[in-house]
């Protein structure tokens, strides 16, 4: 049985007179990779600015655990559970892959009292910085300057980066932005792997990447929900279709973009 972890329940933003994000609900669940998707201006980065705390909702509430956490920073959350990637790769370029890492995970274990301290020599965190970096597929390459790494292997150090928080929701922003086909298809192992312990939010525009991942997808144009279901009724969906995937073929079912 799936848990749900992350609940928005009418979340609206409004920028002026513009309504960004009306009325939207979203579960998140552990085991189940929710897809985001819309053209854009849909109002998804909107929507996933809400639930990390990067951008405080006009209305409408959001619950992790079922505990209230809409008026929680955006660090708050990171300290209860919920971890966040950004579009443009947000890492520390001159540092080791194990030293990103190892930054990362300090945010949950603060010893400030340690301040003397080599930060390598805190166990439990560098520890959970190497499970993390190899969770992500990096198993190995703890040395390498993050700044000298593959754009794909940097992407995964990100979400490494993320998993080293011990973040069980997962609110990912356009993680296969920039990739080959080879980098893609390993990201998209990546995030099969990790949604069968976690609950992942993929913001993606990745069609093929989507449907070869996804469990749900919402689908948002304007800034309200206009579709939520398996991959299957995504793909069949006329609606869906027409405003977004690409024109209703005649048998009603392939989509293109």
């Amino acid at each position: 049985m799936a848990e749900a972890l992350l609940c928005a329940e009418n979340l609206t933003r409004h920028f002026g007179g513009l309504a960004a994000n009306q009325d939207v609900n979203l579960t998140l669940e552990t085991g189940i990779l929710h897809a985001l998707l819309g053209p854009n201006g849909a109002g998804k980065s909107t929507c996933i600015n809400m639930l990390s705390g990067d951008l405080p909702p006009t209305r409408g509430t959001i619950r992790f655990r079922g505990e209230d956490i809409t008026r929680l920073t955006a660090y708050q959350r990171s300290r209860v559970g919920i971890g966040r990637s950004y579009q443009r790769t947000n890492i520390f370029p001159k540092f080791t892959v194990l030293e990103n890492c190892r930054l990362a995970a300090q945010s949950r274990n603060q010893q400030p009292w340690r301040i003397f301290t080599d930060a390598m020599r805190l166990g439990d965190t560098v520890e959970r910085a190497r499970a993390a970096i190899a969770e992500a597929g990096l198993g190995g390459r703890e040395s390498v300057v993050a700044g000298t790494l593959s754009h794909g292997e940097q992407r995964q150090l990100e979400i490494a980066m993320v998993l080293a928080t011990d973040a069980q929701v997962l609110l990912l922003d356009e993680p296969l932005a920039g990739m080959g086909s080879d980098e893609s298809a390993q990201m998209v192992d990546l995030l099969n792997g990790l949604k069968k312990t976690r609950a992942i939010l993929l913001v993606e525009h990745d069609m093929d990447a989507v449907f070869a991942v996804a469990d749900l997808i919402t689908v948002m144009v304007n800034g309200v929900v206009l579709e939520s279901g398996t991959p299957e009724q995504i793909r069949s969906s006329p609606q869906v279709q027409e405003a977004y995937l690409g024109e209703t073929t005649t048998d009603g079912e392939a989509l293109h973009e």
